[in-house]
């Protein structure tokens, strides 16, 4: 496996890969991979003649200094995982290779309303930095298909939305969460968590699963409510937002019927940790 650290080096390799026809596989990370990351690279190396993966901590996409600067990094182990998985080659840069005329965005991206709602409610500008990096991957790959873990649901929508808009050519590939044994979505977050946080934390996906069951005889505000009441009855535990949404607008739902496609998505502070997770309802 080739480990690249500029983008000079990079350029010639993609360059390499496209002369000779190969299709290549991308999966973005910012590193502290875990087996939800290592599906969706073993879809990509199935599914292409060449998988590449990125390993950056991205800063424009952090709001709070803090969760910057604990976001947990173990570039070491991530290559060995990648290798593993037949990864061919791993684009790690510096923040100064990635952003080398500096991090202020010189561009906004148009991401429609599935950027203002939910995380981008909480988290003003977060989308438009994830939109930054994923574009500047995105022209410095060239890859043929990007692979996303739907446990950022909002996320895929969000950069299918800048693909749209800055007519990138490439295909988004959605891929199923994947969860611990006791139901917990994984996450590079899940390492910040002490004992008794992990012990309780898979309460989340325990009440949205019954949630579903519950909303085939309740309404959507009822299912909404219990949800919300079940999780912050954990110790530790506080939800930031529950949202009951058409799964392509992101758009809050009021009745089942207003849509085929309806998805809940959560935040949930465990402690000092922000935990996401999300399931489909209809």
């Amino acid at each position: 496996m080739e480990i690249i650290r500029s983008v000079g080096n990079l350029a010639d390799y993609v360059a390499k890969a496209k002369a000779d026809h190969r299709s290549i596989g991308f999966v973005p990370t910012m590193g502290a991979l875990h087996d939800g990351h290592i599906s969706l690279v073993e879809r990509a190396v199935r599914e292409n003649d060449l998988a590449m993966v990125s390993v950056f901590v991205n800063p424009t996409q952090f709001n709070n200094p803090t969760d910057l600067a604990t976001y947990p990094r173990k570039e070491e182990d991530d290559f060995r995982m990648l290798a593993e998985a037949g990864v061919k080659a791993v684009f790690a840069p510096t923040v100064d290779e990635m952003y080398p005329r500096g991090t202020a965005r010189e561009h906004e991206y148009k991401l429609g309303s599935a950027a203002e709602v939910m995380e981008g409610k909480f988290r003003p500008g977060h989308f438009q930095g994830v939109a930054q990096v994923v574009h500047r991957l995105f022209e410095l790959v060239r890859p043929d298909r990007a692979y996303f873990g739907e446990k950022d649901f909002q996320q895929i929508a969000v950069i299918r939305n800048m693909v749209e808009s800055e007519h990138v050519d490439v295909e988004i590939v959605p891929c199923p969460i994947k969860r611990a044994a006791d139901g917990l979505a994984l996450s590079s977050r899940n390492a910040l968590l002490s004992e008794d946080q992990r012990r309780r934390a898979p309460g989340i996906y325990e009440a949205l699963s019954a949630s579903v069951e519950y909303s085939r005889d309740h309404g959507v505000k009822a299912t909404r409510d219990m949800v919300v009441d079940r999780i912050n009855a954990i110790p530790e535990m506080e939800v930031e937002y529950f949202e009951i949404v058409d799964g392509r607008t992101l758009l809050p739902v009021e009745e089942w019927e207003e849509s085929d496609f309806v998805v809940g998505c959560i935040t949930v502070y465990n402690g000092c940790v922000r935990l996401i997770d999300n399931i489909r309802y209809r």
